[in-house]
């Protein structure tokens, strides 16, 4: 198994607007191809992560709207599954119409499913004659089930609470692997795999330069700089650009991102992160290239122990270590030492911080994300790094990501249910006002 082009396949690829939302979209398309007649219904139900993250970012060609239910209604209307997470791009104002007499029928409806721990996105259409059903799990573009009247057609797992088997096999294997094993990988880096680390690169630059429009975090900084608040070093330009980025996706821009992990802002984070930095300080183009897939290697090495959607923030923690880990090999290639020491570094700075979900703000996580990156790599290039007796930080890299994944999963298990309440006050207020 090349695990690297496993990674590169199933978690690094383009999305046209926040994923959790475009997923369930996504699962709707499939669904609604399927159906062989127009779609009169729609049923949408999603695990606590995927409706947090949905809730409050704007759907991209959607005028404006926000959620996954808008997203998902679009889906249907397109039956686009062939683009997968780039399906929205092709909305065009009839499209967007008839999504809207649908939503606004009355018969559309999403459910979050609270006692999911793991991605799920379910969605079910009706017609007049048939009904279809689409089922995600395992990661934002794997299909595990797709039914038309209760007839199996496609999916390979009959339990869909478990994870797909044989897809996502390298999930596995890849959890089983040490980070010095994690980080070899790169070896295996081919020509496809470096134009593919290439584009992403300069599709999330692409995004960068839109959300300067914006008016969010990147124009915040930059009036700080001017008012003489902030200087405008390295760490300065490198959280500028994330910034931007973020602002752009979070907005609905009309530009897709390249994703890491299965989340564009983590792939924001991970690709721009090392790009930016390994072009401040003269590393090699190439180098620069190896780094960004070491990033999206490590980035995918961290959810295995933390979660596909974690009550913890992906940016700060999956891709924050993950771009930490970059900036250390680009310098010293694989220094397990230095590498665990930048870990531990960003784990005892941001370990705990929550993800309240994709909206604007998370442009400011961002920003958080890229400054202890950097800091922890730095320091950790000077052989500077927390110790084991340090809340979080463990013996080894491995023994830090495993007490990573112990405080996510087993004590912040109460995080989700009270933001998705928060959640759910502050939607029936806004109804009210």
């Amino acid at each position: 198994m090349n695990i690297l082009k496993e990674v590169l396949n199933h978690e690094v690829y383009p999305a046209f607007g926040c994923t959790e939302p475009v997923s369930c979209a996504y699962a709707a398309a499939v669904a609604a191809s399927e159906l062989g007649e127009p779609v009169e219904s729609l049923r949408l139900r999603v695990d606590p992560g995927t409706y947090k993250n949905g809730a409050a970012v704007v759907v991209p060609r959607s005028g404006g709207a926000k959620g996954n239910l808008i997203a998902a209604v679009l889906g249907a209307a397109l039956a686009r599954p062939d683009r997968k997470l780039e399906l929205l791009e092709e909305t065009t104002d009839e499209t967007l119409r008839r999504a809207r007499n649908l939503r606004d029928a009355g018969r559309c409806e999403i459910e979050c499913l609270t006692d999911r721990n793991e991605f799920h996105v379910e969605a079910v259409v009706a017609g007049r004659e048939h009904r279809a059903r689409c089922v995600l799990s395992g990661g934002h573009t794997h299909v595990a089930l797709v039914e038309k009247d209760g007839r199996r057609i496609d999916g390979d797992s009959e339990d869909t609470r478990k994870t797909p088997g044989a897809a996502l096999a390298y999930r596995a294997a890849l959890k089983n692997m040490s980070m010095e094993e994690v980080l070899a990988t790169v070896s295996l880096l081919d020509a496809d795999d470096r134009r593919c680390i290439r584009r992403g690169v300069e599709m999330n630059l692409a995004l960068s330069q839109l959300g300067f429009d914006v008016g969010g975090t990147a124009a915040q900084l930059r009036h700080m700089h001017a008012d003489g608040f902030i200087a405008g070093d390295m760490f300065y330009r490198t959280k500028l650009a994330v910034a931007a980025a973020v602002d752009a996706r979070m907005a609905g821009a009309d530009q897709a991102a390249m994703t890491s992990g299965g989340s564009g802002n983590q792939g924001i984070v991970a690709i721009l992160t090392p790009h930016l930095i390994g072009r401040e300080m003269g590393i090699d183009a190439e180098r620069i290239v190896e780094s960004i897939a070491a990033a999206h290697m490590v980035n995918a090495y961290v959810k295995c122990y933390v979660g596909e959607l974690s009550v913890i923030c992906g940016c700060a923690m999956s891709a924050g270590i993950a771009s930490a880990a970059a900036i250390v090999y680009q310098q010293q290639g694989i220094d397990i030492r230095r590498v665990s020491l930048a870990a531990g570094n960003v784990i005892g700075d941001l370990g705990g911080l929550i993800c309240d979900g994709a909206k604007p703000g998370c442009a400011m996580k961002a920003v958080t994300a890229v400054d202890s990156a950097v800091r922890s790599a730095l320091m950790a290039l000077r052989g500077y790094g927390l110790s084991s007796d340090d809340g979080l930080v463990g013996r080894t890299v491995e023994d830090s990501l495993k007490n990573l994944g112990r405080i996510t999963l087993e004590g912040m298990f109460g995080v989700d249910p009270t933001l998705l309440r928060i959640i759910s006050e502050k939607s029936a207020a806004r109804g009210k006002a």
